[in-house]
């Protein structure tokens, strides 16, 4: 049948079919909704993460917007502190939220470096001076599979290192290489002046881009390497960190294989 055929008592019947089927169909877009009310609302699962990370309900609803828009794209897993100073509204709250996230990266540096200090002590109470692992022994492949993508190398230098210079130089080169793979610098010798790390950094030429997107980070040291169970010895000093694990690394072991 077709439509010049079709009745009007038809007519009226479709049309009421059709917006019943509308109206059934804006009714459960309706449910499926949020209210502004419920917006505005945390889970019990995000205000427990905005407590952990320090912030208020109104700082952790407008992360979750910023994590929505371009700087989700391009940053998925970057954490809530980062995202708030990068679209920080002032410079106070720049500030604010860089003291915070400074903070937070030197309480968690103080948690790795005392589990590995109580992990050493367990491991010369259970086996005395045994190695961990005998590098001279280590196949070629394994060597090259000392650093691994999500791994983070702390080297501490000094700004009269000779020896510093070319470790630097195989580091970056590695980091070129391996995705994800960072590196955190400590200056032994900085005397807490930032001018001095920013100059030791631009004179072995770390490329800028790498330190503001935090694959590299420049710190003073801050007595860390000393508290770094077992150290002999000069700079510089090399260590793997790898999720909560840090392990000595040998220099030598940077040389291309």
């Amino acid at each position: 049948m077709t439509m010049r055929s079709m009745t009007k008592p038809g007519l009226l019947c479709l049309a009421l079919a059709l917006c019943a089927s509308t109206a059934h169909a804006d009714s459960g877009l309706t449910t499926e909704r949020r209210t502004p009310t419920e917006a505005s609302k945390l889970t019990p699962t995000e205000q427990a993460q905005s407590q952990q990370w320090g912030l208020s309900k109104e700082e952790w609803l407008r992360y979750k917007l910023l994590m929505q828009g371009i700087r989700g794209r391009l940053s998925p897993h970057i954490s809530p502190i980062e995202a708030l100073g990068i679209h920080a509204q002032s410079d106070e709250e720049r500030r604010r939220y860089a003291e915070l996230w400074a903070k937070a990266l030197r309480e968690d540096t103080e948690r790795v470096l005392a589990f590995q200090h109580a992990y050493d002590d367990a491991w010369k109470r259970l086996y005395g001076n045994e190695p961990l692992i005998d590098l001279s022994q280590l196949p070629q492949r394994r060597q090259a599979a000392l650093l691994q993508p999500d791994d983070r190398v702390l080297l501490f230098a000094a700004s009269g290192c000779a020896a510093c210079g070319p470790v630097l130089d195989a580091l970056l080169e590695k980091i070129k290489r391996t995705p994800k793979l960072g590196l955190d610098i400590y200056l032994v010798d900085s005397g807490h002046d930032d001018g001095k790390v920013r100059a030791w950094a631009k004179e072995h030429a770390i490329p800028p881009e790498w330190v503001r997107n935090h694959t590299v980070t420049l710190n003073h040291d801050n007595g860390a390497l000393a508290r770094l169970s077992g150290f002999t010895g000069t700079v510089p000093y090399l260590a793997r960190r790898r999720g909560a694990q840090l392990t000595r690394i040998e220099p030598q072991m940077l040389a291309p294989q």
